[in-house]
C-alpha cells in the first residue's frame, strides 16, 4: 500500500511543476511581447514624425531664403531708383533663381500645402519677369522709373512677400501638428507597457492566491494533520480537490497513516495474545 505514494502511475494530468512554469512563462511572455510592441511602436512613430519635422525644418530654411534673396534683390533696385544710378543694378541669374523656386516646390509633398506652394511660385514668377524689364525701363526715356518700380514691380513683391508669410504660417501649424503627433505617438507607445505592467500586477496577484489556496494552505493543513497524528494519535483524515502530485503525496499519507494505524492494532493484538498464552503457561506449570 506504502508504495503507492512512490509508484504511483504518472498520468496526462498537468503537474506542479508544470502549472507554476506555465503561470510564470505566460507572465514573461505577456511583459516581452508588450516591451516589444511598445519599443517597435515608438520607432515606427519616431521615425514618421521626425522625418515629417525633418521636412519642415528644410521647407522653412528654403521658403526664408527665397525670401532672403528676393528681399536682397528688390532693395537693390530699389537703390538703382532712389540713386538714379544704373551702376548699381544687382546681377540677375536667372537659374540661381529658378533652382530655388523649384527646389522650395520639390520638397513639398502634403495636398494641403501645395496651393500656397504654388501661390508662391506664381508670384515668384511674375516678380522675376517683371524685374527683368528694370534695364529697359531705367533707360527709357518716356517711363519714369520710380513710378514703374511703385507701380508694377513693388506689388509683385508685396504679393510674392504675402504669399511666402502665408506659407510659412501653414508650415509652422505643420510642424506643430507633427510635434504634437509626436507626443501622442510617444504616449500611444507606451500604452502597451503600462497595460502589460497591469495585466501583470494582475497575474502575480492571481498567481498568489492561486500558490496559497491550492498549495500553500493545504500544505500547512497537511502538516497540522501529521503533527496531530504523531503527537495525540489523531487519525489523519484531511482531503482536498486536486489531481497534480500534491493530491498523490496526501494520499500516500493517508495511507501510510492507515497502514500505520493497522500495524499498531496488529502488535497490540499480538502482545495480549502473548500475554494470555503467558497466563495460561503460568497456570499449568501451578497445577
Amino acid at each position: 500500500m506504502a508504495l503507492g505514494l512512490f509508484g504511483r502511475k504518472r498520468d496526462s494530468k498537468p503537474s506542479m511543476k508544470r502549472k507554476l512554469v506555465f503561470s510564470l512563462g505566460s507572465l514573461a511572455m505577456i511583459l516581452l511581447l508588450s516591451s516589444v510592441i511598445s519599443i517597435l511602436e515608438y520607432r515606427r512613430m519616431s521615425d514618421y514624425v521626425s522625418e515629417l519635422i525633418a521636412s519642415n525644418i528644410k521647407s522653412i530654411n528654403l521658403s526664408q531664403k527665397l525670401a532672403d534673396i528676393t528681399q536682397e534683390y528688390n532693395d537693390q533696385m530699389l537703390a538703382v531708383v532712389v540713386q538714379n544710378d544704373i551702376s548699381l543694378m544687382p546681377d540677375f541669374n536667372l537659374k540661381y533663381f529658378n533652382a530655388q523656386s523649384d527646389s522650395l516646390r520639390s520638397s513639398f509633398t502634403s495636398n494641403r500645402m501645395l496651393p500656397k506652394v504654388d501661390s508662391v511660385v506664381m508670384s515668384f514668377d511674375a516678380f522675376m519677369k517683371t524685374s527683368l524689364k528694370f534695364d529697359e525701363v531705367f533707360l527709357a526715356d518716356s517711363v519714369d522709373t520710380g513710378e514703374w518700380f511703385f507701380g508694377s514691380l513693388q506689388p509683385r513683391y508685396t504679393k510674392l512677400r504675402q504669399d511666402l508669410n502665408s506659407l510659412n504660417e501653414v508650415i509652422h501649424e505643420e510642424l506643430q501638428r507633427n510635434s504634437a503627433d509626436f507626443d501622442a505617438g510617444f504616449y500611444r507607445s507606451i500604452i502597451p507597457g503600462v497595460v502589460s505592467v497591469g495585466a501583470g500586477l494582475l497575474l502575480i496577484l492571481l498567481l498568489l492566491y492561486y500558490t496559497m489556496v491550492y498549495y500553500v494552505k493545504p500544505i500547512c493543513r497537511m502538516s497540522d494533520g501529521i503533527d496531530s497524528y504523531r503527537l495525540s494519535g489523531r487519525r489523519y483524515v484531511y482531503e482536498f480537490d486536486g489531481d497534480d502530485q500534491l493530491a498523490n503525496i496526501n494520499t500516500g499519507i493517508t495511507e501510510l497513516t492507515e497502514e500505520n494505524v493497522e500495524l499498531k492494532r496488529r502488535v497490540k493484538n499480538l502482545r495480549d495474545e502473548r500475554e494470555r498464552l503467558l497466563e495460561n503457561i503460568s497456570d499449568i506449570t501451578a497445577e
